[in-house]
């Protein structure tokens, strides 16, 4: 068996909504569901594997059983399974946030840092994203501004619509927007440090907690808002590289050597195929396919987001 399909660790975050049961099948006995963890190896919310030889097999367990060859070779530069991939319902603003780098999170949380980028699956009239500051800030603005919450004055608004993609380098002030239906591709980590809750309270009826140090320690208040091109991919750095594939017939992928394949199926339905198997898939599945397996025809019609590691240097 070379192809996992998998069965998502769920999140019942306070801002979430109901998309992700309405429109993606999604299976979940509460009200809420924010995110659903598609392909994880987080402890935090790993994974499980649906069917085959390996039903209910966490996939962090999967991956102790076949061992690392089935990541591929250019993941040998990362301790850990590298990605954790997310859709995420924003009924509700999310909180403005920073992640750290490697370093910082590696010294003080003894976890990775977070870089990500967001595909937009879908978006209500004038919806968008927080993402970076319109000038520069001082540390010591930036504290003031968190402390008499007029932070959200000083970030940039960007209004978004379904199919584009937006890359989040670690250290940048980000939050997703009410309204915001998307598909997330990160580093594995679920370090987060929070400056600003619109005023929320937690289930314990208290605002949630601030971080607002290890914030000032990371974030970047510069105010340039980089521009990224990443060609023929959405999104390309060290920890991941994500493809556009919509499909409409008969689609070939290869999973060599080098790195094992990630599908998101964010449309449609079909089937993947290989010499030995043939899975189906719908609208909602995520696919994890290992290095080595080959040639594969991906059947029907539909839209994916194909990840894998690329084996780019350290930026």
């Amino acid at each position: 068996m070379s192809v996992l399909k998998l069965k998502p660790a769920f999140k019942d975050y306070i801002w979430g909504g109901d998309r992700l049961k309405r429109d993606f099948g999604k299976v979940f006995d509460g009200d809420i569901l924010a995110e659903s963890w598609e392909l994880s190896a987080h402890p935090d919310g790993p994974s499980v594997v649906q069917g085959g030889e390996f039903e209910g097999l966490t996939f962090p367990d999967y991956l102790k059983t076949k061992g690392r060859e089935v990541l591929g070779l250019n993941c040998d530069q990362f301790e850990d399974f590298p990605v954790l991939i997310k859709f995420i319902d924003a009924k509700k603003n999310l909180s403005v946030q920073v992640h750290p780098s490697d370093v910082f999170a590696l010294e003080h949380e003894h976890q990775y840092g977070k870089t990500e980028c967001w595909y937009i699956l879908d978006a209500a009239p004038g919806a968008g994203l927080y993402l970076g500051l319109k000038e520069k800030l001082s540390k010591e603005e930036f504290e003031s501004r968190i402390r008499d919450n007029t932070l959200l004055e000083a970030l940039y608004f960007q209004p978004v619509k379904p199919g584009e993609m937006y890359f989040i380098k670690s250290g940048t002030l980000h939050a997703i927007g009410e309204g915001v239906l998307l598909a997330e591709i990160q580093q594995n980590s679920n370090v987060t440090y929070r400056v600003y809750d619109f005023g929320r309270v937690g289930t314990d009826g208290k605002p949630r907690p601030l971080h607002i140090d290890k914030a000032i320690a990371v974030s970047d208040l510069s105010g340039v808002r980089p521009v990224y091109d990443f060609g023929e991919h959405l999104a390309d750095c060290r920890y991941f590289t994500v493809d556009d594939l919509p499909f409409a017939g008969d689609a070939f992928l290869n999973a060599d050597s080098a790195s094992f394949l990630s599908l998101l199926i964010t449309e449609g339905s079909g089937e993947l195929k290989t010499q030995k198997e043939i899975v189906s898939f719908r609208k909602g599945d995520s696919l994890f396919i290992e290095a080595g397996t080959g040639e594969l025809v991906l059947s029907g019609t539909g839209h994916a987001l194909l990840t894998y590691i690329s084996g780019k240097p350290s930026d």
